[in-house]
């Protein structure tokens, strides 16, 4: 076994050594504390689709249910529902 490949840490005797250790500590720590967020942000990003499709799929629905003249009184054809639909769930 050689020596050369191994990394001694003296913490008394090399400042730079400990400032190296204590770098790669708080990394360690961050990245734990990243991937907590990660997962977060995916569980929020899954709820907010899923709150779009539900107002897509409702809107059509109740637009769907009138009647052709409750439509054209509304200005709207019934060919225009879907679209209507995603503009309502889908744009800013």
């Amino acid at each position: 076994m050689q020596s050369q490949h191994f990394h001694h840490f003296d913490l008394n005797n090399d400042a730079n050594d400990a400032h190296r250790l204590t770098n790669k500590m708080a990394y360690a720590t961050d990245h734990s504390t990243h991937g907590r967020s990660a997962f977060a942000g995916i569980v929020a990003a899954f709820r907010e689709r899923s709150a779009r499709r539900r107002l897509y799929k409702d809107t059509l629905r109740e637009l769907n249910s009138l009647s052709s003249r409750e439509l054209s009184d509304l200005g709207l054809h019934r060919s225009m529902i879907r679209r209507i639909a995603y503009q309502a769930a889908y744009s800013a």
